[in-house]
């Protein structure tokens, strides 16, 4: 795996609203990771580099 795919968005904030989105639809954080092909640290790291940690309890990114 890459660390980021080429296919995600390159905007924090949509890329934010799509990883919610699935999160919320039932997906887990591994799950959305391996179907689009990224490294878990790799996204949680471009995510706080954002101003936004992962909830492991609420199963979201949250502002941190």
């Amino acid at each position: 795996m890459s660390n980021l795919n080429a296919s995600l968005p390159t905007d924090d904030n949509i890329l934010l609203s799509l990883v919610n989105t699935k999160l919320r639809d039932g997906d887990t954080l591994a799950d959305f990771c391996a179907a689009y092909g990224v490294e878990e640290g790799a996204l949680i790291d471009r995510l706080a580099r954002a101003g936004y940690k992962y909830d492991e309890e609420g199963g979201a990114f949250i502002r941190s």
